[in-house]
């Protein structure tokens, strides 16, 4: 916060200026923050400013959360299928993976506005995980070896239904039967490929983005298994394994096809979280709760770790 240095202000200006929310001095995030009873939380999604998005994998209603006081409300409401994976772009706009549902939608977080609704695939189909690159949107489906691509128009510009691209996966992946694949989604840091781990064997493949090739990358003899959600954070790549309780945090060299996994981040308030977004030096992890029945009275919560 600036100092306020003017000979002769009131103590009664002063202490208003120190208590302008995001001043350091008067901030207290809550360590745990609570969510609507039932609401089983899936993906977060984190911007610029203390508010998350959380998407429900029940109906796929999106709670907004204020981080500093852990209040929040619904933001836009379900469709009655899954909201799994979200990705926030610069526009303000929330791109939600539907899962099951086999679709994508794109929400204005300034309005709870639906922009638009996409058909990906087939009734199998489970369109899991999204990241926003400067170009598009891409969405890994974990039941079918493709992803799927909304590639922006002139100033971003969303494009209409047709212009979906389906890109299959080759290259070292193959999927598992009745199994999670391709799961979390990231691009590396250069924009140059993306990341995504298959759940089913705990791998991470480096993918090229024009042709769908995917290279396994050399964790030596680790693997990352019940891998979900992924985050670049502080020049490492976090890898949520949701029912193991832990976040790996994989080093990983300049090309992306070597990496290692420095350490596991472990929490007694995990509930199998399943993905993880950032705000300032904060993590944030929903804990999904998969083996706890998903009752109108079950209770949910986000688990902060660092600040």
């Amino acid at each position: 916060m600036r100092r306020i240095l003017e000979i002769g202000i009131s103590l009664t200006v002063l202490a208003a200026a120190l208590a302008v929310p995001g001043c350091a001095q008067q901030q207290s995030f809550p360590a745990t923050i609570g969510l609507p009873a039932g609401f089983a939380p899936e993906g977060i999604a984190i911007g610029s400013a203390p508010v998350a998005y959380l998407g429900s994998r029940l109906d796929g209603s999106i709670y907004r959360v204020d981080l500093r006081t852990g209040r929040g409300a619904v933001l836009s409401p379900g469709p009655g299928t899954p909201a799994l994976g979200l990705a926030l772009d610069p526009q303000g706009r929330l791109f939600v993976a539907g899962g099951a549902g086999g679709d994508a939608r794109v929400v204005d977080t300034r309005t709870g506005e639906v922009l638009a609704r996409y058909r990906f695939g087939s009734a199998d189909s489970f369109v899991n995980d999204v990241v926003c690159t400067p170009e598009g949107a891409w969405f890994t489906d974990s039941h079918t070896s493709v992803l799927y691509h909304l590639p922006f128009g002139p100033a971003g510009a969303l494009p209409s239904p047709g212009r979906v691209v389906r890109l299959p996966l080759n290259g070292d992946i193959e999927f598992v039967a009745r199994a999670i694949n391709a799961n979390g989604i990231v691009a590396t840091p250069d924009g140059a490929a993306l990341i995504l781990v298959q759940s089913a064997t705990g791998r991470l493949y480096r993918v090229d983005p024009a042709t769908g090739a995917a290279k396994a990358i050399d964790l030596g003899p680790e693997t990352v298994p019940y891998g979900d959600g992924m985050l670049w954070h502080e020049g490492s790549l976090l890898v949520v394994q949701n029912r193991l309780g832990a976040v790996a945090v994989v080093a990983l060299d300049g090309t992306g096809a070597r990496g290692t996994v420095v350490r596991r981040l472990r929490d007694a308030r995990f509930d199998i979280p399943t993905t993880v977004a950032a705000f300032e030096e904060r993590l944030y992890l929903p804990n999904a709760r998969f083996t706890t029945p998903a009752g109108p009275d079950t209770t949910y919560d986000i688990v902060t770790l660092g600040g």
